[in-house]
């Protein structure tokens, strides 16, 4: 009885080895995967007033676990019942990818406010259907991102028994949603912290310096997340349609990927933008002629 009691002991230790050595490869494999994803979200979740910077953080980290606790089954089942239906996801999930970096260009280079403008627009509060809509971008975009988070965990423990398939996929999932959210609210509260470090400290001390350094830095900071976050979304949709597209794939090898990604992504999302300005032309057209 007592020996039976320690064998069951020595397999669920057995297994969680397998699952941590399984674990740390899939990290290994989705570590790009998820610099995008910091990259992307900590720029989706700027741009608040600092009281609301937290509230709305959470909100869109408690979606981004709705998110994980839809896409872990779902994709599980599809590789088993239906593997094919998972590239499709992800395609579609890198034309909307590809459209919401082109987007980010073209409205900067073509429809920014101007200074004057942009002065009054920093300095009102955005009201609750902006902030709705914002979250709701934000949880979207890390639909789609973690999507491919899951689909790489998964294919790196294809060769393992179920158990560790869930297991594995399960906590690459929960790590991703913490260590990612867990950093860009570092990230947004940054300026906090150097103000108290500023008002708690003597003039002129190292501490009161530090303070000083990270409130500077922190809109330097936003601005690079924004362009980085932008490029992101480009290369993470170009990278999709290369993996999941034969034709993409084999084309250009000499080109080196990065380039090639960059590319694809950019020519999908100018493609979509202009098919879905010219259905916004059309709908609005219609509808008011109705």
């Amino acid at each position: 009885m007592a020996s039976g009691f320690f064998a069951i002991f020595d397999d669920i230790a057995a297994l969680m080895d397998d699952v941590a050595m399984a674990s740390k490869m899939a990290t290994k494999k989705t570590a790009g995967i998820l610099g995008d994803d910091l990259a992307v979200n900590a720029e989706k979740a700027t741009g608040f007033l600092a009281s609301r910077e937290l509230p709305i953080l959470w909100a869109i980290t408690k979606g981004s676990f709705f998110n994980k606790v839809i896409i872990v089954p779902i994709a599980l089942l599809l590789n088993i019942f239906f593997p094919v239906a998972i590239k499709v996801i992800l395609v579609l999930g890198g034309i909307y990818l590809a459209y919401e970096g082109v987007e980010k260009i073209v409205e900067f280079l073509f429809h920014r406010a101007k200074k004057g403008q942009e002065v009054i627009d920093e300095c009102q509060e955005m009201n609750s259907n902006q902030e709705k809509a914002k979250v709701k971008s934000a949880i979207m975009t890390d639909f789609i991102l973690s999507i491919e988070i899951v689909i790489i965990a998964l294919g790196s423990v294809l060769d393992k028994p179920l158990a560790i398939q869930i297991m594995t996929v399960s906590i690459v999932a929960l790590l991703a949603t913490i260590g990612v959210y867990g950093i860009v609210a570092l990230i947004v509260r940054m300026d906090d912290a150097g103000l108290k470090l500023i008002h708690n400290n003597r003039e002129g001390s190292f501490l009161v310096k530090l303070g000083q350094l990270l409130v500077n830095a922190l809109p330097l900071i936003i601005k690079g997340l924004e362009i980085v976050g932008t490029i992101a979304l480009i290369l993470v949709a170009g990278g999709i349609f290369i993996h999941n597209i034969d034709y993409f794939h084999h084309m250009l090898p000499a080109v080196p990927s990065i380039i090639k990604e960059f590319a694809i992504g950019i020519i999908a999302g100018i493609v979509t933008v202009v098919i879905v300005t010219l259905f916004k032309k059309i709908f609005g057209a219609v509808k008011s002629s109705k």
